[in-house]
């Protein structure tokens, strides 16, 4: 077998790797894999950094996280869950733990979280504080949203009430 014949096998094999045998078949490919992508990473699954320290240890400073758009299309969301929380627009987000649920008194005594009253166990909860907020009643269509760092100064963090439309899904990891 000749030099030229060897080349000429190489390319045509490179060239069924690189476009297959039908170039038409795997352009169609290509074209359904783009619009797929574009409709599940545009519409469902929406990609969020966590910026800040308020999520440690569950979630640390500048990691990427997923937030499923569709977690709460089938049920309400749940205490304990992570949320992406839109703030400004659809891709600022704030990515907090919900404790609170709509009806429920919430507030803060001694570091402990307290539910109508009663102490939340909260096994996710690794770091202790020392925060004292007074007791919040939620609406019908709000939650409780907090950070997992509790260590941070309650001054320092972002948490409250949420909205139920403000809540644009759950974190996947």
């Amino acid at each position: 077998m000749n030099t030229l014949s060897k080349q000429s096998g190489f390319s045509r094999w490179v060239r069924i790797a690189v476009i297959g045998r039908n170039p038409k078949v795997t352009l169609m490919r290509i074209a359904v894999l783009i619009v797929a992508c574009v409709a599940i990473f545009g519409f469902i699954l929406l990609p969020i950094r966590v910026e800040g320290i308020s999520m440690l240890p569950t979630y640390k400073d500048r990691s990427l996280n997923i937030i499923n758009r569709l977690a709460y299309v089938r049920h309400e969301p749940q205490r304990g869950d992570v949320v992406g929380i839109r703030l400004a627009g659809p891709h600022v987000l704030y990515m907090k733990r919900i404790i609170g649920l709509p009806g429920e008194t919430v507030a803060f005594e001694n570091g402990r979280v307290l539910i109508n009253g009663e102490v939340l166990d909260e096994p996710y909860e690794k770091t202790p504080c020392d925060w004292n907020c007074p007791p919040v009643k939620l609406g019908p269509d709000f939650y409780f949203v907090v950070g997992d760092n509790r260590r941070m100064p309650s001054e320092d963090h972002v948490f409250g009430k949420a909205e139920r439309n403000r809540i644009v899904g759950k974190a996947l990891l």
